[in-house]
Parts: C-alpha cells; structure tokens; sequence
C-alpha cells in the first residue's frame, strides 16, 4: 500500500481513475434526466443498476452537485408528521445506512440522533404526536424532557432565561448527518460505470410535445429525442416544467446557510428549534452548519444577506451563550421549490412520458436514494410504487393533501 501511495504522489494523481467520463451527446436516448443532483443520479444508478436500462442521459446546466445537493445542510431523519412520510422517509434512511457499502464510496454517514426543540405548550403537543406517530410506523422517537437533553447535549442551555426556554424535545436517534458530495459523487461513478452517460455544462431549453406525448428535448449542446424525460430539479421545477406545458404548485423561495470556523467537538446530535428558526450540526472537519427557515419571499436569487446572518446569530446564542466569539467563515443561499401541502410531487403528469420529482422544499436531500429508487420503478415499469402514490400530481385536483408543515422543524 504504502508503495502505491508514493508512486500515485510521482505521478501527480495520474494513475488514479476518474469518478466519470465525459460523452459526446447523443441524438437520441431512451430516458433523459433533467437535474445532475442526487436525486436525478440516484434514479439513473438504479435505472441502471436494478432494471438494466442504461441508454440514459443526465443533464446538468452546471456541475453536477451544484444546486440543491451542493447547497443543503445535509441532515438526514425520518420523524415526520403524516404516516405517508415517516414510512417515505424511513426507508431513505436505510438506504443511506447501506450507501457506503453500496456504493463502494465512503459517504461519511454518521447517525448521531436529532433533536426537535419545543418551546411551548402547542410545540410540546405536536412533538407527542409526531413521537406516537413515528412509533406507530416502526421509528425510533420519542419525547424526552430537559435533564435528557442536557445529558445528551452539554451545554445547551436549558434554564428559564432564554426568551423561549427549552421545555422538551423529540429525540430521533436514527438521525444525523452526511457529506453530501460524497452521495453525488458516489451515485455518479457507479451510473457511469453502468454506462449512464453524465452532461455537465448542458443545459435543457426546451422541451419538444406532440399529441400529448414528450417527443425530446432541446439542449446548449443540441437536440435530443427521446420518449421519457424526468424532471428532477430543485428551485427550477416549474420552470422545466413549463417548457413541456405543465403546470405545477410550486412556489421558489431562496434558503439560507452558513458555518463558523472550525471548533473542537462539542455537539455530537443534531439540534432543530422551530421557534427560534435555527438549526445546528458539527461537522467532522468541526465547523458549526447552521440554517434557518425559507426567506420570507420569493426569488431565484442564491445571494446570501446580512439580515439572516444577524437574526441566526442571535438564536443560536439563546441556545449556546459561549459562541459568541466565534467568527462566521461563510454562507450561502440554494432554492427550494415549495408546495402547498409541504410534500413532494413525484409521478406522472398531463403529458405522457414527462415525468417529475419536484416540489421537495427543505427536504430533498433526505430523500435522495429512496427519490431514486421508486422513480426508476416507475420508468421501468410505468406502475406508481404504493410508496409514493399519495405524492402524486392529481392529489391537489382532488383535494387529498399529505401535510407535512407541522413536521417542517423550520427547514429541517
């Protein structure tokens, strides 16, 4: 080993192979996938992997990675509100439990717990509904009281000073963290391998329909027909969408990040206060992830700003009185495609063959591997998995919403 090391560090890296191939575009192929994140990666690896269909493009206007799944917090939990989303979200949680093996790439998964903080009456009683629910349909949470929260979080400060002081949380022990590159990475070369064939720098600008059919799609790097396209963009949702004469409920808002410069370890669970819209990981490199709730309008703008800065700072000193030293190393803002009900839209459309995993809010990330999974399912198959049939367009002409806000936890 240590042989190879020395000859790999002589040659620059040379003798190393790379994630992915770069691919002339082709004129025709039988799926095309509209977004290089993790979601649209995910389907075209088990497109791939599971039902053997390997003439697939993936289309990335940037790099792949540098939207929603280069841009999240990368906490990962399954204690959501409606049965139809812990039993969604659990089985992407253990999707990310075998990833690494999986994928033969370490993905840096570390189930530390995670901890929804409730400040009032009202919040304690939906955390004891979320916990009931959640035990129901086989998860691990449950509602546990100050002295708990100390023991599991040093430091947090649990007294009656703070304006909204700590009166219990929702402790989620499967929950944690992930280094989110490594899952893009991951799920690229194992679809490459499988001879998907990955586009960056390519970006879609148009979408070709006839007779209610997708017949292919325009791209910067030219035509392409195909019969099926998959809309898997994060903050463009609608946008791709309208270009094959879809309307979706979707509603773009900017959600903001930052972290500080590295600290010596002492957060080891994920931290979550709907009330004070903040929440809080640490990083193996020691940096403190910090987020808040959407901004409060609509905008395709990725500028970060001095407002969210000030008022996350602020909250997480009510959490944590001894941080206030410590600098901010950098933000950044993404965008999150909102629907009304909070939940996803996944499935078929209007337009035969245009296919959509869109309207994710702050919870894409999550749900990347179990996105990919059910989706290429329904390529293959063209049969809806039960598993996210109550995600599908028609539900908001049917009035049959899966309300997922009590569960937001602000964005996480």
């Amino acid at each position: 080993m240590s042989i190879r090391l020395i000859k790999q560090a002589l040659q620059g890296n040379r003798l190393l192979p790379r994630m992915w191939n770069s691919h002339s575009v082709k004129r025709h192929y039988d799926v095309v996938i509209i977004g290089g994140g993790a979601h649209g990666l995910a389907t075209a690896y088990y497109l791939a992997e599971v039902h053997g269909i390997t003439d697939v493009a993936i289309l990335e206007k940037g790099y792949i990675g540098s939207g929603g799944s280069g841009r999240n917090t990368a906490i990962i939990r399954s204690n959501y509100l409606t049965p139809e989303g812990v039993r969604f979200y659990d089985e992407s949680v253990k999707l990310y439990e075998e990833m690494a093996e999986e994928l033969d790439f370490n993905v840096m998964f570390s189930q530390r717990g995670h901890l929804t903080l409730a400040h009032t009456d009202g919040a304690v009683r939906t955390m004891r509904r979320r916990a009931e629910v959640n035990k129901i349909e086989g998860v691990d949470s449950s509602l546990i009281w100050p002295d708990e929260i100390e023991r599991i979080c040093p430091g947090i400060d649990i007294s009656d000073h703070p304006r909204y002081p700590i009166l219990a949380a929702l402790y989620h022990p499967p929950g944690g963290i992930i280094r989110h590159d490594a899952v893009v990475w991951g799920y690229a070369h194992q679809a490459d391998v499988r001879g998907v064939h990955i586009h960056q720098k390519t970006e879609v600008t148009g979408i070709s329909v006839s007779g209610g059919r997708v017949t292919g799609v325009d791209t910067t790097e030219g035509p392409i027909s195909t019969g099926m396209v998959l809309n898997a963009t994060a903050g463009w949702g609608s946008t791709i969408a309208d270009m094959a004469g879809v309307k979706l409920a979707l509603t773009t808002f900017p959600l903001q990040a930052c972290v500080t410069e590295p600290l010596k370890p002492f957060l080891n669970v994920v931290i979550v206060s709907g009330s004070l819209h903040v929440y809080v990981s640490q990083s193996d490199r020691g940096e403190l992830v910090m987020g808040a709730s959407v901004d409060p309008y609509t905008s395709y703008s990725m500028d970060s700003s001095l407002s969210f800065l000030e008022g996350i700072a602020g909250h997480m000193l009510e959490l944590f009185p001894f941080l206030g030293k410590v600098p901010i190393l950098r933000q950044w803002a993404g965008l999150c495609d909102m629907t009304p009900d909070y939940s996803p839209i996944m499935g078929f459309t209007p337009v035969d063959g245009f296919l959509v995993d869109v309207g994710w809010g702050t919870y894409g990330f999550k749900a990347s591997p179990i996105c990919g999974k059910t989706m290429a399912e329904l390529i293959a198959t063209g049969n809806t998995p039960e598993l996210i049939s109550s995600f599908r367009h028609s539900r908001f002409e049917e009035f049959d919403l899966v309300g997922e806000k009590g569960a937001a936890s602000v964005g996480h």
